[in-house]
């Protein structure tokens, strides 16, 4: 077999396999989007192109008085801003430190980083459900933000960490030398230069409540605290219950927030998932 073949063959074997994901990826999407646009409630007379297609369901998630879909909408970006926010903030400062600081059990940290990431969330679930009915926070929003921002920040900043250790020093010693301090270099020297990773990390903690579904379910009770993923569980939960076009319908919205902050930091992720995975 000459070489030429053989590139062919092989270029078309990656083409196949991009095909068949693509495929994969797309055909529930489509689905989904094809039953949002039946007019009918019913799972089973749904199909992927309808004949008499509407945007009924749309409408009702935000015009039907029975409907909290607005509030859950509101509920649902309150907490993931806060984490993108509040969560961002703090694994750099935490990833700031380790890499540009040496103190005592600063190894330790590190180990423990890696510790916490080898066990998922669920495993401290009866732990956080008492801590958090302890001091009072137990079916608030804040509750959720809280446990969100501290489940993140391990895995979080030992990937920032990993990035700031490729920045030179020389860059702090010479503001030093200028007379900044150290929350001067962080702000106006550091974090401009991270602003890659530090775009990736926004990014999944603000999609992770979006996405999210257990630990609101545990922490959660006031049907008014919900986020998205819990509220709309309950549309095809409850008992005789058959609102699985109105499930489709408002599923394809949450896509709408999380494509306009990946649009917002494009420019960034590429870049910065690349710095991750190779400078770690």
């Amino acid at each position: 077999m000459s070489r030429k073949t053989k590139n062919t063959l092989e270029l078309v074997a990656m083409y196949a396999i991009i095909a068949l994901v693509f495929v994969i990826i797309m055909y529930p999407l489509l689905w989904a989007f094809g039953m949002s646009l039946n007019p009918s409630s019913n799972l089973y007379g749904a199909s992927l192109i309808p004949e008499n297609w509407s945007f009924v369901h749309y409408e009702w998630l935000f015009t039907n008085p029975r409907s909290n879909y607005l509030t859950w909408y509101k509920n649902t970006l309150i907490v993931s801003l806060s984490v993108a926010t509040v969560g961002t903030l703090l694994v750099s400062f935490t990833a700031y430190a380790f890499s540009r600081y040496r103190f005592r059990g600063r190894t330790y940290g590190l180990y423990a980083f890696l510790l916490l990431q080898m066990f998922p969330v669920l495993m401290a679930m009866v732990a956080l459900y008492i801590l958090l009915n302890t001091i009072g926070l137990l079916d608030s929003l804040l509750g959720l933000i809280i446990i969100y921002i501290g489940g993140n920040i391990p895995m979080n900043a030992f990937l920032v960490k990993g990035y700031f250790d490729t920045l030179p020093k020389e860059l702090d010693e010479s503001a030093k030398m200028d007379g900044a301090g150290h929350f001067r270099i962080f702000f106006q020297i550091l974090l401009p230069l991270a602003k890659p990773i530090l775009a990736v990390v926004a990014l999944f903690n603000f999609m992770n409540p979006f996405m999210d579904f257990i630990l609101p379910r545990i922490i959660l009770r006031s049907p008014e605290n919900y986020t998205l993923a819990l509220g709309l569980f309950n549309f095809v939960n409850d008992q005789f219950s058959n609102n699985f076009t109105r499930f489709a319908a408002g599923a394809i919205l949450i896509a709408v927030p999380i494509a306009s902050v990946y649009l917002f930091l494009q420019k960034y992720l590429i870049s910065g998932l690349s710095a991750g995975a190779t400078k770690g």
